[in-house]
Protein backbone atom coordinates (compact mmCIF):
# COMPACT_ATOMS: atom_id res chain seq x y z
CA UNK A 1 0.00 0.00 0.00
CA UNK A 2 1.29 3.47 -0.56
CA UNK A 3 1.85 5.84 2.20
CA UNK A 4 -1.29 7.89 0.60
CA UNK A 5 -3.62 4.63 1.16
CA UNK A 6 -2.37 4.05 4.13
CA UNK A 7 -3.35 7.45 5.71
CA UNK A 8 -6.90 6.75 3.98
CA UNK A 9 -7.32 3.01 5.04
CA UNK A 10 -6.45 4.25 9.12
CA UNK A 11 -8.71 7.33 8.68
CA UNK A 12 -11.74 5.19 7.89
CA UNK A 13 -10.58 2.91 10.88
CA UNK A 14 -11.02 6.04 13.27
CA UNK A 15 -14.43 6.71 11.62
CA UNK A 16 -15.34 3.35 12.91
CA UNK A 17 -13.46 2.28 16.13
CA UNK A 18 -14.86 4.21 19.60
CA UNK A 19 -12.84 2.51 21.81
CA UNK A 20 -10.50 5.32 23.46
CA UNK A 21 -7.34 2.90 23.37
CA UNK A 22 -7.25 1.55 20.02
CA UNK A 23 -8.19 4.94 18.43
CA UNK A 24 -5.64 6.98 20.40
CA UNK A 25 -3.01 3.44 18.90
CA UNK A 26 -3.67 4.35 14.97
CA UNK A 27 -3.95 8.03 15.82
CA UNK A 28 0.16 7.77 17.60
CA UNK A 29 1.04 6.37 14.25
CA UNK A 30 -0.45 8.42 11.86
CA UNK A 31 1.20 11.35 13.48
CA UNK A 32 4.55 9.70 14.07
CA UNK A 33 4.11 9.26 9.69
CA UNK A 34 5.09 5.55 10.88
CA UNK A 35 3.82 3.86 7.62
CA UNK A 36 6.01 0.68 8.18
CA UNK A 37 3.77 -0.44 10.86
CA UNK A 38 0.81 1.45 9.22
CA UNK A 39 1.14 -1.45 6.89
CA UNK A 40 1.31 -4.11 9.41
CA UNK A 41 -1.58 -3.04 10.43
CA UNK A 42 -3.67 -2.10 7.15
CA UNK A 43 -2.68 -4.02 4.28
CA UNK A 44 -4.78 -6.82 4.91
CA UNK A 45 -7.89 -7.33 7.36
CA UNK A 46 -7.83 -10.34 10.00
CA UNK A 47 -9.76 -13.82 8.08
CA UNK A 48 -11.29 -16.41 9.74
CA UNK A 49 -8.32 -19.54 10.68
CA UNK A 50 -9.70 -22.76 12.02
CA UNK A 51 -12.67 -21.19 13.45
CA UNK A 52 -12.76 -17.48 14.05
CA UNK A 53 -10.46 -14.40 14.18
CA UNK A 54 -6.73 -14.22 16.19
CA UNK A 55 -4.51 -11.31 16.41
CA UNK A 56 -2.17 -8.61 17.67
CA UNK A 57 -4.10 -6.33 20.09
CA UNK A 58 -4.32 -3.16 18.70
CA UNK A 59 -5.83 -0.53 16.36
CA UNK A 60 -6.08 -1.46 12.47
CA UNK A 61 -8.17 -4.12 10.49
CA UNK A 62 -5.15 -6.68 10.69
CA UNK A 63 -5.47 -6.20 14.84
CA UNK A 64 -8.08 -7.29 17.10
CA UNK A 65 -10.00 -4.30 18.44
CA UNK A 66 -13.28 -3.47 19.37
CA UNK A 67 -14.28 -2.08 15.83
CA UNK A 68 -12.81 -6.01 14.26
CA UNK A 69 -15.18 -7.67 16.64
CA UNK A 70 -17.99 -5.72 15.99
CA UNK A 71 -17.49 -5.88 12.21
CA UNK A 72 -17.20 -10.08 12.28
CA UNK A 73 -20.00 -9.91 14.67
CA UNK A 74 -22.44 -8.44 12.29
CA UNK A 75 -20.88 -10.46 9.09
CA UNK A 76 -21.83 -13.37 11.69
CA UNK A 77 -24.95 -11.83 12.30
CA UNK A 78 -25.91 -11.65 8.73
CA UNK A 79 -25.18 -15.08 8.22
CA UNK A 80 -27.29 -16.85 11.16
CA UNK A 81 -30.07 -14.27 10.15
CA UNK A 82 -30.03 -15.50 6.86
CA UNK A 83 -30.96 -18.89 7.93
CA UNK A 84 -34.96 -20.08 9.02
CA UNK A 85 -35.09 -18.90 12.46
CA UNK A 86 -35.49 -17.66 15.48
CA UNK A 87 -31.79 -17.58 16.67
CA UNK A 88 -30.31 -17.07 19.90
CA UNK A 89 -26.36 -17.29 20.46
CA UNK A 90 -24.14 -17.81 23.16
CA UNK A 91 -20.78 -16.05 24.36
CA UNK A 92 -17.80 -17.26 26.68
CA UNK A 93 -14.34 -15.45 27.61
CA UNK A 94 -11.12 -15.72 29.08
CA UNK A 95 -8.76 -14.25 31.10
CA UNK A 96 -7.12 -12.05 28.20
CA UNK A 97 -6.82 -8.56 28.47
CA UNK A 98 -9.98 -6.81 26.56
CA UNK A 99 -11.70 -10.39 26.36
CA UNK A 100 -14.57 -9.17 28.52
CA UNK A 101 -14.95 -6.03 26.15
CA UNK A 102 -14.65 -7.72 23.63
CA UNK A 103 -17.47 -10.05 24.34
CA UNK A 104 -19.77 -7.47 25.19
CA UNK A 105 -19.63 -6.09 22.19
CA UNK A 106 -20.18 -9.15 20.18
CA UNK A 107 -23.31 -9.40 22.20
CA UNK A 108 -24.49 -6.57 21.68
CA UNK A 109 -24.53 -6.47 17.89
CA UNK A 110 -26.50 -9.73 17.96
CA UNK A 111 -28.90 -8.34 20.14
CA UNK A 112 -29.18 -5.69 17.84
CA UNK A 113 -29.91 -7.83 14.76
CA UNK A 114 -32.77 -9.45 16.71
CA UNK A 115 -30.58 -12.81 17.89
CA UNK A 116 -31.28 -13.69 21.38
CA UNK A 117 -28.19 -13.73 23.76
CA UNK A 118 -26.65 -15.43 26.24
CA UNK A 119 -23.63 -14.06 27.76
CA UNK A 120 -21.61 -15.22 30.75
CA UNK A 121 -20.64 -13.04 33.35
CA UNK A 122 -17.49 -13.85 34.10
CA UNK A 123 -14.60 -15.72 32.43
CA UNK A 124 -15.52 -19.34 32.32
CA UNK A 125 -13.14 -21.93 29.78
CA UNK A 126 -14.11 -22.82 26.14
CA UNK A 127 -15.26 -26.16 26.53
CA UNK A 128 -17.96 -25.03 28.83
CA UNK A 129 -19.29 -22.81 25.67
CA UNK A 130 -19.21 -25.80 23.60
CA UNK A 131 -20.99 -27.55 26.30
CA UNK A 132 -23.69 -24.32 26.72
CA UNK A 133 -24.37 -24.09 22.75
CA UNK A 134 -25.95 -27.31 23.16
CA UNK A 135 -27.47 -27.09 26.65
CA UNK A 136 -29.25 -23.84 25.51
CA UNK A 137 -29.56 -25.07 21.70
CA UNK A 138 -28.65 -21.99 20.27
CA UNK A 139 -27.60 -21.26 16.64
CA UNK A 140 -24.09 -19.78 17.27
CA UNK A 141 -21.80 -19.23 20.04
CA UNK A 142 -18.80 -17.47 20.07
CA UNK A 143 -16.08 -17.51 22.78
CA UNK A 144 -13.47 -14.61 22.87
CA UNK A 145 -9.72 -16.27 23.23
CA UNK A 146 -6.33 -16.50 21.92
CA UNK A 147 -6.04 -20.16 23.38
CA UNK A 148 -2.17 -20.14 24.54
CA UNK A 149 -0.61 -17.27 22.56
CA UNK A 150 1.33 -14.99 24.29
CA UNK A 151 -0.24 -12.00 25.98
CA UNK A 152 0.02 -9.14 22.88
CA UNK A 153 -3.03 -12.04 21.20
CA UNK A 154 -6.39 -12.30 21.56
CA UNK A 155 -8.78 -14.00 18.98
CA UNK A 156 -12.86 -15.15 18.67
CA UNK A 157 -13.77 -18.43 18.13
CA UNK A 158 -17.50 -19.30 16.15
CA UNK A 159 -19.21 -22.22 17.10
CA UNK A 160 -22.52 -23.98 14.96
CA UNK A 161 -25.81 -25.72 16.63
CA UNK A 162 -23.82 -28.87 17.44
CA UNK A 163 -21.31 -27.07 19.88
CA UNK A 164 -18.06 -27.62 17.24
CA UNK A 165 -16.22 -24.66 15.65
CA UNK A 166 -17.50 -23.68 12.62
CA UNK A 167 -16.52 -25.66 8.96
CA UNK A 168 -17.66 -25.63 5.28
CA UNK A 169 -19.99 -23.85 4.41
CA UNK A 170 -20.70 -22.06 7.48
CA UNK A 171 -17.08 -20.60 7.79
CA UNK A 172 -17.51 -19.55 4.42
CA UNK A 173 -20.70 -18.10 4.28
CA UNK A 174 -19.77 -15.83 7.42
CA UNK A 175 -16.44 -15.08 5.73
CA UNK A 176 -18.45 -13.62 2.65
CA UNK A 177 -20.51 -11.71 5.07
CA UNK A 178 -17.79 -10.41 6.97
CA UNK A 179 -16.31 -8.61 3.97
CA UNK A 180 -19.50 -7.52 2.93
CA UNK A 181 -20.04 -5.24 5.69
CA UNK A 182 -19.40 -1.30 5.46
CA UNK A 183 -20.29 1.64 7.31
CA UNK A 184 -22.20 1.45 10.67
CA UNK A 185 -23.01 -1.59 12.48
CA UNK A 186 -25.77 -2.40 14.49
CA UNK A 187 -25.19 -2.32 17.85
CA UNK A 188 -27.71 -1.39 21.15
CA UNK A 189 -26.73 -0.63 24.70
CA UNK A 190 -26.20 -3.52 27.49
CA UNK A 191 -29.04 -1.42 29.29
CA UNK A 192 -31.57 -1.88 26.54
CA UNK A 193 -30.67 -5.21 25.42
CA UNK A 194 -31.30 -6.59 29.00
CA UNK A 195 -34.10 -4.62 29.00
CA UNK A 196 -35.63 -5.88 26.22
CA UNK A 197 -34.56 -9.20 27.33
CA UNK A 198 -32.06 -9.85 24.17
CA UNK A 199 -29.67 -9.82 26.49
CA UNK A 200 -29.73 -12.45 29.72
CA UNK A 201 -26.65 -13.18 31.41
CA UNK A 202 -25.45 -16.11 32.91
CA UNK A 203 -23.39 -18.05 35.48
CA UNK A 204 -24.56 -21.30 37.21
CA UNK A 205 -27.06 -21.73 35.55
CA UNK A 206 -24.62 -23.46 32.92
CA UNK A 207 -21.91 -24.11 35.40
CA UNK A 208 -24.14 -26.70 37.19
CA UNK A 209 -24.78 -28.94 34.30
CA UNK A 210 -20.95 -28.84 33.27
CA UNK A 211 -19.80 -29.92 36.15
CA UNK A 212 -22.21 -32.48 36.85
CA UNK A 213 -21.54 -33.62 33.09
CA UNK A 214 -18.00 -33.90 33.80
CA UNK A 215 -18.38 -35.68 37.09
CA UNK A 216 -20.68 -38.16 35.67
CA UNK A 217 -17.78 -39.35 32.50
CA UNK A 218 -15.57 -40.95 35.91
CA UNK A 219 -15.33 -44.58 35.21
CA UNK A 220 -13.96 -45.41 38.43
CA UNK A 221 -14.93 -43.17 41.00
CA UNK A 222 -13.74 -46.05 43.32
CA UNK A 223 -10.40 -44.43 43.05
CA UNK A 224 -11.40 -41.14 44.35
CA UNK A 225 -13.09 -42.81 47.36
CA UNK A 226 -9.79 -44.61 47.93
CA UNK A 227 -7.23 -42.76 47.42
CA UNK A 228 -8.02 -39.24 46.66
CA UNK A 229 -7.71 -38.10 50.06
CA UNK A 230 -3.47 -39.33 50.37
CA UNK A 231 -2.56 -38.58 46.35
CA UNK A 232 -1.43 -35.03 46.40
CA UNK A 233 -2.61 -33.22 42.85
CA UNK A 234 -0.99 -29.67 42.22
CA UNK A 235 -2.72 -27.97 39.56
CA UNK A 236 -1.83 -24.57 37.21
CA UNK A 237 -4.65 -22.91 35.55
CA UNK A 238 -1.80 -20.57 34.55
CA UNK A 239 -3.97 -17.32 35.00
CA UNK A 240 -6.73 -18.64 33.39
CA UNK A 241 -10.36 -20.00 33.19
CA UNK A 242 -9.92 -23.78 34.35
CA UNK A 243 -9.73 -22.01 38.09
CA UNK A 244 -13.49 -21.35 38.27
CA UNK A 245 -14.58 -25.03 37.81
CA UNK A 246 -11.87 -27.61 37.83
CA UNK A 247 -10.83 -27.33 41.48
CA UNK A 248 -14.68 -27.31 42.82
CA UNK A 249 -15.16 -30.38 40.15
CA UNK A 250 -12.44 -32.25 41.61
CA UNK A 251 -13.85 -31.84 45.31
CA UNK A 252 -16.91 -32.88 44.82
CA UNK A 253 -14.94 -36.25 43.00
CA UNK A 254 -12.97 -36.69 46.23
CA UNK A 255 -9.56 -35.12 45.31
CA UNK A 256 -9.00 -31.62 46.99
CA UNK A 257 -6.31 -30.06 44.46
CA UNK A 258 -3.20 -27.83 45.72
CA UNK A 259 -2.91 -24.98 43.35
CA UNK A 260 -0.38 -22.55 42.42
CA UNK A 261 -1.53 -19.35 44.02
CA UNK A 262 0.14 -16.90 41.99
CA UNK A 263 -0.89 -18.70 38.71
CA UNK A 264 -4.69 -19.38 40.48
CA UNK A 265 -5.31 -15.08 39.59
CA UNK A 266 -6.21 -14.45 36.44
CA UNK A 267 -4.68 -12.28 34.29
CA UNK A 268 -4.51 -10.96 30.63
CA UNK A 269 -0.61 -10.23 30.88
CA UNK A 270 0.33 -13.74 32.83
CA UNK A 271 2.66 -12.30 34.91
CA UNK A 272 4.71 -15.27 36.00
CA UNK A 273 5.17 -17.08 32.27
CA UNK A 274 6.71 -15.72 29.08
CA UNK A 275 3.85 -17.85 27.18
CA UNK A 276 0.64 -19.37 28.91
CA UNK A 277 0.86 -22.87 27.33
CA UNK A 278 1.33 -26.00 29.25
CA UNK A 279 3.50 -27.73 26.70
CA UNK A 280 5.97 -25.42 27.62
CA UNK A 281 8.64 -26.66 30.35
CA UNK A 282 9.24 -22.74 31.98
CA UNK A 283 5.41 -22.44 32.03
CA UNK A 284 5.05 -25.83 34.32
CA UNK A 285 8.00 -24.67 36.42
CA UNK A 286 6.32 -23.47 39.18
CA UNK A 287 3.82 -26.19 39.28
CA UNK A 288 7.01 -28.77 40.02
CA UNK A 289 8.39 -26.44 42.67
CA UNK A 290 5.51 -26.53 44.48
CA UNK A 291 4.91 -30.39 43.66
CA UNK A 292 8.48 -30.95 44.86
CA UNK A 293 7.52 -29.15 48.50
CA UNK A 294 4.24 -31.05 49.11
CA UNK A 295 5.00 -34.20 47.84
CA UNK A 296 2.81 -34.34 45.21
CA UNK A 297 2.31 -37.31 42.92
CA UNK A 298 0.87 -35.54 39.94
CA UNK A 299 1.62 -31.78 38.44
CA UNK A 300 -1.05 -30.78 35.45
CA UNK A 301 -1.81 -26.96 33.97
CA UNK A 302 -4.54 -25.84 31.89
CA UNK A 303 -4.36 -23.12 29.24
CA UNK A 304 -6.07 -19.92 29.47
CA UNK A 305 -9.14 -21.08 27.85
CA UNK A 306 -8.79 -24.38 29.48
CA UNK A 307 -9.27 -26.32 26.36
CA UNK A 308 -5.76 -27.56 26.83
CA UNK A 309 -3.63 -29.84 29.49
CA UNK A 310 -0.11 -31.04 30.30
CA UNK A 311 0.81 -32.87 33.01
CA UNK A 312 3.97 -33.86 35.28
CA UNK A 313 4.63 -36.87 36.67
CA UNK A 314 8.24 -37.94 38.59
CA UNK A 315 10.33 -40.23 37.49
CA UNK A 316 13.68 -41.61 39.31
CA UNK A 317 12.84 -38.25 41.51
CA UNK A 318 12.48 -35.69 38.91
CA UNK A 319 9.64 -34.49 37.10
CA UNK A 320 9.18 -35.28 33.63
CA UNK A 321 6.64 -33.76 31.65
CA UNK A 322 4.49 -35.70 29.15
CA UNK A 323 3.71 -34.32 26.06
CA UNK A 324 0.57 -34.63 24.15
CA UNK A 325 1.30 -37.99 22.24
CA UNK A 326 2.16 -39.49 25.41
CA UNK A 327 -0.68 -38.18 27.76
CA UNK A 328 -2.93 -39.01 24.81
CA UNK A 329 -1.98 -42.74 24.67
CA UNK A 330 -2.21 -43.02 28.35
CA UNK A 331 -5.67 -41.66 28.55
CA UNK A 332 -6.96 -44.17 25.63
CA UNK A 333 -5.59 -47.36 27.04
CA UNK A 334 -7.09 -46.07 30.44
CA UNK A 335 -10.44 -45.20 29.00
CA UNK A 336 -10.33 -48.48 26.54
CA UNK A 337 -9.13 -50.37 29.20
CA UNK A 338 -11.84 -49.67 31.60
CA UNK A 339 -14.58 -50.13 29.75
CA UNK A 340 -13.90 -53.14 28.50
CA UNK A 341 -13.09 -54.34 31.64
CA UNK A 342 -16.86 -53.07 32.77
CA UNK A 343 -18.12 -54.38 30.20
CA UNK A 344 -19.84 -50.53 28.87
CA UNK A 345 -17.80 -50.70 25.80
CA UNK A 346 -20.03 -49.41 23.29
CA UNK A 347 -21.09 -52.09 20.19
CA UNK A 348 -19.31 -50.21 17.65
CA UNK A 349 -16.66 -47.64 19.50
CA UNK A 350 -14.95 -45.16 17.75
CA UNK A 351 -11.42 -43.33 18.39
CA UNK A 352 -10.27 -39.91 16.53
CA UNK A 353 -7.03 -38.41 16.22
CA UNK A 354 -5.41 -36.28 13.53
CA UNK A 355 -3.18 -36.68 10.78
CA UNK A 356 -0.21 -35.24 12.70
CA UNK A 357 -1.07 -37.25 15.38
CA UNK A 358 1.00 -40.08 17.26
CA UNK A 359 0.15 -44.11 15.67
CA UNK A 360 0.56 -45.21 19.00
CA UNK A 361 -3.04 -43.52 19.58
CA UNK A 362 -4.44 -46.47 16.52
CA UNK A 363 -2.45 -48.92 18.10
CA UNK A 364 -3.93 -48.79 21.29
CA UNK A 365 -7.56 -48.07 19.81
CA UNK A 366 -7.38 -51.05 17.55
CA UNK A 367 -5.66 -53.62 20.13
CA UNK A 368 -9.32 -52.80 21.96
CA UNK A 369 -11.31 -53.47 19.09
CA UNK A 370 -11.86 -49.52 18.55
CA UNK A 371 -12.35 -48.17 15.05
CA UNK A 372 -10.50 -45.29 14.51
CA UNK A 373 -10.56 -42.76 12.37
CA UNK A 374 -7.97 -39.62 11.41
CA UNK A 375 -8.90 -36.38 10.55
CA UNK A 376 -7.21 -33.09 9.77
CA UNK A 377 -5.33 -31.04 12.32
CA UNK A 378 -8.15 -29.04 14.33
CA UNK A 379 -10.23 -30.01 16.66
CA UNK A 380 -13.76 -28.73 14.75
CA UNK A 381 -13.07 -31.69 12.47
CA UNK A 382 -13.06 -34.42 15.28
CA UNK A 383 -16.28 -32.41 15.81
CA UNK A 384 -17.51 -32.80 12.51
CA UNK A 385 -16.35 -36.70 12.53
CA UNK A 386 -18.78 -37.17 16.00
CA UNK A 387 -21.88 -34.97 14.25
CA UNK A 388 -21.35 -37.58 11.02
CA UNK A 389 -21.61 -41.03 13.70
CA UNK A 390 -24.70 -39.17 14.96
CA UNK A 391 -26.75 -38.49 11.28
CA UNK A 392 -26.11 -41.66 9.18
CA UNK A 393 -27.22 -43.71 12.24
CA UNK A 394 -25.21 -46.54 11.27
CA UNK A 395 -24.30 -47.20 15.04
CA UNK A 396 -20.77 -45.82 15.47
CA UNK A 397 -20.46 -44.29 18.62
CA UNK A 398 -17.58 -41.56 19.21
CA UNK A 399 -16.29 -42.17 22.67
CA UNK A 400 -12.40 -40.89 22.80
CA UNK A 401 -10.21 -38.35 20.47
CA UNK A 402 -7.38 -36.18 20.81
CA UNK A 403 -4.61 -34.60 19.21
CA UNK A 404 -1.19 -34.02 20.11
CA UNK A 405 -1.11 -30.42 21.09
CA UNK A 406 -2.49 -31.37 24.30
CA UNK A 407 -6.29 -31.58 23.32
CA UNK A 408 -8.50 -34.51 24.54
CA UNK A 409 -12.12 -35.22 24.09
CA UNK A 410 -14.12 -37.73 26.44
CA UNK A 411 -18.02 -38.49 25.81
CA UNK A 412 -19.93 -35.94 23.25
CA UNK A 413 -21.63 -33.78 25.51
CA UNK A 414 -18.89 -31.28 24.24
CA UNK A 415 -17.59 -30.71 20.68
CA UNK A 416 -14.14 -29.02 21.51
CA UNK A 417 -10.98 -30.11 23.17
CA UNK A 418 -11.92 -29.92 27.18
CA UNK A 419 -8.83 -29.57 29.14
CA UNK A 420 -11.58 -29.90 32.56
CA UNK A 421 -12.88 -33.23 31.93
CA UNK A 422 -9.29 -34.15 30.35
CA UNK A 423 -7.96 -33.71 34.09
CA UNK A 424 -10.67 -35.26 35.78
CA UNK A 425 -10.10 -38.57 33.56
CA UNK A 426 -6.01 -37.57 33.68
CA UNK A 427 -6.05 -37.71 37.58
CA UNK A 428 -8.64 -40.32 37.69
CA UNK A 429 -6.06 -42.57 35.34
CA UNK A 430 -2.53 -41.62 37.55
CA UNK A 431 -4.65 -43.05 41.10
CA UNK A 432 -5.90 -45.92 39.55
CA UNK A 433 -2.01 -46.99 38.33
CA UNK A 434 -1.08 -46.22 42.00
CA UNK A 435 -3.36 -48.52 43.36
CA UNK A 436 -2.33 -51.07 41.18
CA UNK A 437 1.11 -50.42 42.56
CA UNK A 438 2.71 -48.34 39.13
CA UNK A 439 3.21 -45.08 38.93
CA UNK A 440 2.35 -43.14 35.50
CA UNK A 441 5.37 -43.66 33.76
CA UNK A 442 5.60 -47.03 33.94
CA UNK A 443 2.30 -47.44 32.82
CA UNK A 444 3.82 -45.37 29.66
CA UNK A 445 7.00 -47.91 29.32
CA UNK A 446 4.43 -50.81 29.39
CA UNK A 447 2.67 -49.29 26.43
CA UNK A 448 5.86 -49.02 24.71
CA UNK A 449 6.89 -52.23 25.28
CA UNK A 450 3.62 -53.52 24.07
CA UNK A 451 3.31 -51.41 20.50
CA UNK A 452 6.66 -50.07 20.07
CA UNK A 453 8.34 -47.00 20.84
CA UNK A 454 7.47 -43.81 20.01
CA UNK A 455 8.76 -40.31 19.87
CA UNK A 456 7.96 -37.14 17.86
CA UNK A 457 9.12 -34.20 17.00
CA UNK A 458 7.79 -30.40 16.77
CA UNK A 459 9.63 -27.59 14.80
CA UNK A 460 8.03 -24.44 13.78
CA UNK A 461 8.89 -21.35 11.75
CA UNK A 462 7.77 -18.44 12.52
CA UNK A 463 7.30 -15.61 9.18
CA UNK A 464 6.38 -12.31 10.50
CA UNK A 465 4.37 -10.08 8.02
CA UNK A 466 3.25 -9.30 4.68
CA UNK A 467 6.53 -10.36 3.13
CA UNK A 468 6.27 -13.34 6.06
CA UNK A 469 3.17 -14.94 4.43
CA UNK A 470 4.56 -14.76 0.79
CA UNK A 471 7.44 -16.89 1.78
CA UNK A 472 5.32 -19.59 3.48
CA UNK A 473 3.51 -20.06 0.40
CA UNK A 474 6.53 -19.79 -1.89
CA UNK A 475 8.15 -23.03 0.47
CA UNK A 476 4.66 -24.80 0.54
CA UNK A 477 4.87 -24.61 -3.59
CA UNK A 478 8.18 -25.40 -3.98
CA UNK A 479 7.55 -28.61 -1.67
CA UNK A 480 4.78 -29.69 -3.76
CA UNK A 481 6.66 -29.25 -6.87
CA UNK A 482 10.27 -30.10 -6.21
CA UNK A 483 10.30 -32.55 -3.00
CA UNK A 484 12.75 -34.41 -1.29
CA UNK A 485 13.83 -37.57 -2.81
CA UNK A 486 15.52 -38.27 0.75
CA UNK A 487 15.03 -36.78 4.48
CA UNK A 488 17.74 -37.84 6.77
CA UNK A 489 19.25 -40.72 4.64
CA UNK A 490 15.67 -41.62 4.42
CA UNK A 491 14.66 -42.88 1.10
CA UNK A 492 10.68 -40.95 0.51
CA UNK A 493 8.41 -44.12 -0.18
CA UNK A 494 5.23 -42.05 -0.58
CA UNK A 495 4.26 -37.92 -0.51
CA UNK A 496 0.78 -37.12 0.51
CA UNK A 497 -0.65 -33.78 -0.82
CA UNK A 498 -3.49 -33.10 1.75
CA UNK A 499 -4.28 -29.78 -0.84
CA UNK A 500 -4.42 -32.39 -3.76
CA UNK A 501 -5.77 -35.08 -2.11
CA UNK A 502 -3.25 -37.26 -3.51
CA UNK A 503 -0.77 -39.47 -2.97
CA UNK A 504 2.97 -40.13 -4.98
CA UNK A 505 4.34 -43.30 -5.14
CA UNK A 506 8.40 -43.68 -5.20
CA UNK A 507 7.80 -45.40 -8.68
CA UNK A 508 6.27 -41.54 -9.49
CA UNK A 509 2.42 -42.97 -9.77
CA UNK A 510 -0.15 -40.56 -8.05
CA UNK A 511 -3.22 -41.83 -6.89
CA UNK A 512 -6.12 -39.81 -5.89
CA UNK A 513 -6.71 -41.43 -2.47
CA UNK A 514 -7.30 -38.96 0.19
CA UNK A 515 -11.07 -38.62 1.50
CA UNK A 516 -10.60 -35.55 3.73
CA UNK A 517 -11.39 -32.04 2.76
CA UNK A 518 -8.46 -30.35 1.00
CA UNK A 519 -6.07 -28.72 3.11
CA UNK A 520 -2.54 -27.18 2.75
CA UNK A 521 -0.56 -29.90 4.04
CA UNK A 522 2.04 -32.15 2.92
CA UNK A 523 3.56 -35.34 4.77
CA UNK A 524 6.38 -37.51 3.50
CA UNK A 525 6.82 -41.56 4.27
CA UNK A 526 10.23 -42.45 4.52
CA UNK A 527 11.48 -45.68 4.16
CA UNK A 528 12.12 -46.75 7.70
CA UNK A 529 8.10 -46.10 8.69
CA UNK A 530 9.31 -42.67 10.04
CA UNK A 531 6.72 -39.52 8.55
CA UNK A 532 7.59 -36.08 8.60
CA UNK A 533 4.54 -33.92 7.89
CA UNK A 534 4.74 -30.00 6.92
CA UNK A 535 1.92 -27.74 7.75
CA UNK A 536 1.02 -24.02 8.16
CA UNK A 537 -0.17 -22.99 11.30
CA UNK A 538 -4.20 -21.75 10.69
CA UNK A 539 -3.98 -19.38 13.37
CA UNK A 540 -0.71 -18.13 13.49
CA UNK A 541 1.92 -17.33 10.89
CA UNK A 542 4.24 -20.49 11.45
CA UNK A 543 5.25 -23.44 9.50
CA UNK A 544 4.65 -26.38 11.17
CA UNK A 545 6.93 -29.59 11.08
CA UNK A 546 5.85 -32.73 12.26
CA UNK A 547 8.35 -36.04 12.51
CA UNK A 548 7.52 -39.10 14.45
CA UNK A 549 9.66 -42.18 14.09
CA UNK A 550 9.08 -45.41 15.91
CA UNK A 551 10.24 -48.72 16.91
CA UNK A 552 9.26 -52.60 16.98
CA UNK A 553 7.13 -54.10 19.43
CA UNK A 554 8.63 -56.09 22.04
CA UNK A 555 11.94 -54.50 21.54
CA UNK A 556 13.77 -54.03 24.56
CA UNK A 557 12.79 -50.15 26.28
CA UNK A 558 16.43 -49.03 26.22
CA UNK A 559 17.44 -50.40 22.54
CA UNK A 560 14.08 -48.54 21.01
CA UNK A 561 14.71 -45.63 22.72
CA UNK A 562 18.56 -45.35 21.63
CA UNK A 563 17.53 -46.29 17.92
CA UNK A 564 14.22 -44.08 17.74
CA UNK A 565 15.97 -40.94 19.42
CA UNK A 566 19.07 -41.49 17.11
CA UNK A 567 16.51 -41.10 14.09
CA UNK A 568 14.69 -38.23 15.38
CA UNK A 569 17.73 -36.42 16.20
CA UNK A 570 18.63 -36.93 12.19
CA UNK A 571 15.43 -35.87 10.97
CA UNK A 572 15.34 -33.01 13.33
CA UNK A 573 18.83 -31.88 11.91
CA UNK A 574 17.42 -31.80 8.26
CA UNK A 575 14.33 -30.00 9.33
CA UNK A 576 16.38 -27.43 11.31
CA UNK A 577 19.25 -26.80 8.50
CA UNK A 578 16.01 -26.89 5.57
CA UNK A 579 14.15 -24.13 7.09
CA UNK A 580 16.95 -22.06 8.77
Amino acid sequence: MTNDELRIAAMSYLESEEHPAFRQDVLDQVKASNFPELNERFYASLSFGTGGLRGALGGGTNRMNPYMVRRATQGLANYVNSHQGPHSAVIAHDSRNYSDVFALEAALVLCANGIKTWLFRELRPTPELSFAVRQLKTTTGIVVTASHNPPEYNGYKVYWDDGAQVLPPHDEGIISEVAKVQGVIKTISKDEALKLGMLVEIGEEIDGPYRSMVKSQSLRPEAFAAQGKTFKVVYSALHGTGITLLPRIMSELGLELIPVPEQAIPDGNFPTVVTPNPEEPSAMQMAMDLGTKVGAGLILGTDPDADRIGIGVLWEGNWVLLNGNQLGALLADYVFSTLREKGQMPPKPVFINTIVTTELHNRIAEAYGVQSFRVLTGFKYIGEKIRQFESEQDGLQYVFGGEESYGFLLGTSVRDKDAISSAAIAIEMALYHASQGRSVMEALHGLYERFGYFQEVLISKTFKGQAGLQTMRSFMKTLRQSPPKTVAGLKLTRLLDFQASTTRTAEGRVLKDIELPASDVVQFHLEDGSVVTVRPSGTEPKIKFYASCHGVAGTPLDVAQKKVLATVELIKTFLDSWIA
